[in-house]
């Protein structure tokens, strides 16, 4: 099992899965001058803590990056994934930016999407652990090789067109 129940009382980790999370998300809308119109809304989410626990323990951060983790069930019932997709791809980790979590310890399965990040106050998360809302987290080595994924999916050097290859110069 890649997970292990943390208490009320345990400092806050990489790897933690905490529910309820207010997320703020920007809607942009355009009005009929043409002009944008910014709105905030807040969203609650069930996240992952990616800020690594070194930074954590040693309070050397006052806000932490979260993943919005997405019950993979409920991606496929909004028609946003296949079932095969997730089966095939998901699972395997080979679709960027997405990692698959399987379900256990009452988590379902689910994507976290590196693609969906946010900065939250540690201390919001502290409130949101205080109150019960931490459920499980990831244990070690799967802590470590989400970790990987997340840095691969930012650290990618992306070039501004393919390579020349001999069969172009033909």
């Amino acid at each position: 099992m890649i997970y292990e129940i943390a208490g009320i009382s345990d400092s806050i980790n990489q790897g933690d899965i905490i529910s309820q999370c207010p997320l703020i998300y920007w809607l942009m809308e355009r009005r009929s001058d043409g002009m944008l119109e910014r709105r905030a809304t807040v969203s609650h989410e069930r996240v992952v803590v990616l800020t690594q626990s070194c930074d954590l323990a040693n309070d050397k951060t006052t806000n932490v990056q979260v993943a919005v983790a997405h019950e993979a069930r409920r991606l496929v019932e909004l028609g946003l994934l296949k079932e095969h997709t997730i089966r095939d791809q998901v699972r395997r980790h080979r679709v960027f930016g997405w990692y698959f979590l399987p379900a256990g310890h009452n988590q379902p399965e689910s994507i976290v999407d590196f693609r969906d990040i946010h900065t939250v106050p540690r201390a919001l998360l502290l409130e949101q652990i205080s109150m019960g809302y931490r459920s499980v987290t990831i244990k070690s080595p799967y802590r470590e090789h989400m970790a990987q994924h997340f840095a691969v999916t930012f650290s990618r050097i992306a070039l501004p067109e393919p390579y020349e290859t001999l069969d172009d110069r033909e």
